[in-house]
């Protein structure tokens, strides 16, 4: 996505250009984090977004079956919930 970034200058009254707070054009980036899943039986390493990473751990916790799976992280056990 794009946006524009801006400094904390707080400009002066008249809006003269000169002295107004400069805007520049940014790139807002995914936020990429490397994963470990299982696919087809293998370990891949991949880089996923960080809102897909929580999408999946809270599908995985709810019991649901996600759409990939960690290949770091175990199911829990029944007793490790009622530890909890």
């Amino acid at each position: 996505m794009y946006g524009r970034s801006h400094t904390h200058h707080r400009g002066v009254a008249g809006g003269r250009w000169k002295k107004r707070a400069p805007k520049t054009n940014r790139v807002f980036k995914a936020n990429l984090q490397p994963m470990a899943i299982i696919e087809d039986g293998d370990t891949v390493r991949v880089r996923l977004c960080t809102k897909c990473i929580k999408r999946v751990r809270k599908d995985m916790s709810d019991g649901k079956k996600p759409f990939l799976q960690f290949a770091h992280v175990l199911k829990p056990s029944k007793e490790n919930k009622e530890k909890n």
